[in-house]
């Protein structure tokens, strides 16, 4: 059902719900809608058309009061047919190009992506690490820590730095890990870390072992990597309607498990443009009382990851709607420049 399963009247008395709904989170009655819409209706009608809308299953009344509230449907028709976007300002936009500076390193780029979106929408934001990336080794170092842990500085593509920790089955001294870190950028710096990982047993040395097994457990790091960035996750707690305890810990409890949250924005990365998924339309139990707003982003035309905001339902799509699409493309300008 779209637009045109609702006359102009009805569409009106919907539109003022479901915007003073969403920003006051309380149910509207037909006489506060009579309040804040300029037409000549009276209570008797105004009640007609809100049971009208409930029958058609785009309001729905809970039990508490005689006000009424959107269903994830009335959502998706507000989004649809009836939404006036609320394009961010200078001052905002200004302020997202300052911090997506294109001299930082990707990594950097995509925290600040998402803290972003989050900052600004009051909602979680969340982007994804780019899949394809291709990764060439440019220096590596190993640094000594307590026990059998070691530090490894990865740097790659010229510029990005990854720290990661490996544990190893014995402590290996300053000079050792000096003398790998030398061997190892010796003979794989400029080499792509994927096909080094394929080959890698091939190529040992017996006398050289350790040394490519230290490099094989910090390649191997590559595959712990976050697979995205999250930010604001507690902006949740800040909705009445998410303050069901039991659902909050499914919801953390997915952006722990990540797979089926990955595999939701993974769809997102086949479609254009801004993808909204509003409720149980994500097919993920979790998020039936959350959408999800997501856009693509590109590094040279190319997409390779997803900028998104999860939060309540009743959230102010007229404003999240441009700041998601704006951000993903402001970040795909600075991730092109970057190189």
């Amino acid at each position: 059902m779209g637009e045109k399963t609702l006359g102009k009247r009805a569409q009106i008395l919907f539109k003022a719900l479901v915007e003073r709904y969403i920003r006051e989170g309380q149910p509207v009655g037909s006489k506060t809608l009579a309040e804040d819409v300029n037409l000549p209706l009276s209570a008797a009608t105004i009640r007609n058309v809100l049971a009208d809308l409930e029958d058609q299953g785009y309001l729905h009344s809970p039990h508490t009061s005689a006000g009424r509230i959107p269903t994830a449907r009335g959502y998706r028709l507000f989004v649809d047919a009836l939404l006036t976007k609320h394009v961010p300002s200078e001052k905002e936009l200004d302020a997202v190009r300052e911090r997506l500076d294109p001299n930082s390193n990707i990594q950097y780029l995509l925290t600040a992506a998402s803290s972003l979106v989050s900052n600004i929408t009051s909602l979680t934001g969340i982007v994804t690490i780019p899949k394809q990336r291709r990764l060439v080794l440019t220096h590596l170092e190993f640094m000594p820590l307590s026990g059998n842990r070691i530090l490894v500085i990865l740097v790659v593509n010229g510029q990005e730095v990854q720290n990661r920790i490996i544990y190893t089955q014995r402590v290996y001294s300053v000079s050792e890990l000096q003398e790998a870190s030398n061997y190892l950028n010796t003979h794989f710096a400029g080499k792509e870390l994927s096909r080094l990982k394929k080959g890698l047993k091939d190529k040992m040395q017996e006398e050289k072992r350790e040394m490519n097994q230290l490099l094989q457990a910090a390649i191997e790091t590559q595959d712990q990597h976050d697979d995205f960035v999250l930010s604001g996750h507690s902006h949740l707690l800040d909705f009445a309607d998410m303050s069901n305890i039991a659902r909050l810990r499914e919801l953390f409890d997915a952006f722990t498990q990540k797979h089926d949250i990955l595999h939701l924005l993974d769809q997102c990365l086949k479609s254009e443009g801004v993808q909204i998924y509003i409720g149980e339309e994500s097919g993920y139990a979790p998020l039936d009382e959350c959408s999800v707003i997501s856009a693509p982003y590109a590094i040279d035309n190319e997409v390779v990851g997803v900028l998104a905001v999860i939060g309540p339902t009743r959230m102010a799509y007229q404003r999240v709607i441009p700041v998601v699409d704006i951000t993903a493309k402001l970040l795909s300008a600075a991730l092109t420049q970057t190189k």
